[in-house]
Order: C-alpha cells, then sequence, then structure tokens
C-alpha cells in the first residue's frame, strides 16, 4: 500500500525501526481478523469465475443454436425450390421433341432428387445438435443457479463478518498509515518483502530469551547488543526477519 511520506520530520533509525515495530502489530491484528473470513474471499472469486464462465458458454451455445435454426430454414427453402424445380423438370418432359432434352430434364431431376436427400440428412443433423447443444445448456443453466444459492449464501457470511469488523479494520488503517508516515520507503518495501514470504506474515521480531522471535534461533549476544542500540536494522541471519529489542522489557 502507497502511502505518502513526510519530509519535514527526520526521524531516527530507532524512531523507524519503533515504527515497524508498531506496524508489525497493527498488521498481525489485520491478519487475525482476515483468518476469521478464512477462505471465504477465494471462494466467492471462485464461484462469480465459474459464473461467469458458465454464462458465456451459455451464451456461445444460444448463438450456434439460433445459427442453426437459421441454417435449417436455409435447408427447407432449398428442399421447396428443388421440389418446384422437378414438378417445371416434369412436366417439360412432357413437351420434349427428342429423347435428348428428355434425357437431360431427367438428369435435372435426378440432380435435385440428390439435393433434397442431402438437404434432409443435413436437417436430421442439425436437429440432433440442436437437441444435444440445448441439453447441454439446460444443464449449465442449472448448475449457473446452484452455483448462484452458493454465492449468495457465502456472500451473506462473509458481508456479515466484514461489517462485524469494518469499524475495528478502520480505525487499524487508520495507525497501520500513521506508523508507515514514519518508516522511507526502502524500509517499508522491505518490510512487505519480508512479511510476504514468511509463512505468518511476521517480518518483525523480538528476541526472547536470547533467540529469534520467529524462527527461534539463538541471537548471539553482541549481535543482541547491536539491535538494542537501534542504530541500524539488523536481521536474523536464519530466517532473515528485522530484529527489534522488545520495548516492554526494555
Amino acid at each position: 500500500m502507497a502511502q505518502k511520506k513526510t519530509t519535514e520530520v527526520d526521524y531516527s533509525m530507532h524512531d523507524k525501526i519503533m515504527a515497524l515495530y508498531e506496524l508489525q502489530k497493527i498488521d498481525s491484528k489485520i491478519d487475525e481478523i482476515n483468518k476469521i473470513k478464512g477462505e471465504l474471499p477465494l471462494e466467492v472469486q471462485d464461484l462469480e469465475d465459474e459464473i461467469a464462465g458458465l454464462t458465456t458458454r451459455i451464451e456461445n451455445i444460444n448463438a450456434e443454436v439460433e445459427e442453426l435454426t437459421s441454417l435449417t430454414k436455409q435447408r427447407k427453402r432449398e428442399i421447396e425450390e428443388a421440389k418446384m424445380m422437378i414438378a417445371k423438370y416434369t412436366e417439360q418432359q412432357n413437351n420434349v421433341r427428342n429423347n435428348r432434352e428428355y434425357d437431360a430434364l431427367t438428369k435435372e431431376i435426378e440432380y435435385q432428387n440428390l439435393e433434397i436427400e442431402l438437404a434432409e440428412k443435413r436437417l436430421k443433423e442439425y436437429a440432433a445438435e440442436i437437441r444435444n447443444k440445448k441439453r447441454i445448456a439446460e444443464e449449465a443453466e442449472a448448475t449457473v443457479a446452484d452455483r448462484n444459492i452458493d454465492l449468495e449464501a457465502k456472500r451473506k457470511e462473509l458481508d456479515g463478518i466484514e461489517a462485524e469488523t469494518a469499524k475495528e479494520v478502520e480505525v487499524l488503517r487508520a495507525q497501520e498509515a500513521k506508523a508507515q508516515e514514519v518508516i522511507d520507503e526502502r524500509l517499508l518495501t522491505a518490510y512487505n518483502r519480508i512479511r510476504s514470504n514468511v509463512r505468518n506474515g511476521l517480518a518483525v521480531v523480538t528476541i526472547k530469551r536470547d533467540a529469534c522471535g520467529g524462527c527461534y534461533n539463538r541471537i548471539p549476544p553482541q549481535r543482541q547488543a547491536e539491535v538494542r542500540q537501534g542504530k541500524k536494522v539488523i536481521v536474523c541471519e536464519y530466517c532473515g526477519r528485522i530484529l527489534v529489542a522488545d520495548p516492554e522489557e526494555e
């Protein structure tokens, strides 16, 4: 989260490190609130994505059905036209002057009959495709209806949690912004990077019983002394977390 930095105050490194410690406590509280939501945000997003995908699929299927319906009408027109041509050629056969003309008309009639057979075959194929696509669309619509019920329930649950925690989160966000004002951009970037790489989101930890509060490896006395001085950022050589002296112990 980008924050505006104050340039009017030149904070000491100790102030920045303590601000990091406060920021970690605030972010940990926000993390705890987010844990209450559990997988709900992801589940809601997954359901929304699935419904959107199914809706697009249904729209595509309906467009294909419309195209097949249009082709069905076209094939039926072609059959009617072929029948008219057959009737025309049959009538002309009654007035031919020689066998050559009669045979030519017979071939035209045969050709039109073949066109009718082909068109009727296509009509059967279109009808089968339309039935199949409508069945698939109906199944998808039923799935969408079920997913919408699930989505509504999960949204309601998530909205309830967010409503209950909204005021607390608002206060914490304000505190977070205030703490970030003390920390320079480079240090804040490092903090966020460490937070994203550790399992529990703890980027800043205190030394407890001579050990790192994050990975519990022992910290040498000289290193502990440097941490207590607060003149520079000290990180645990084992887990990479930022070490700070516990203000309560001091």
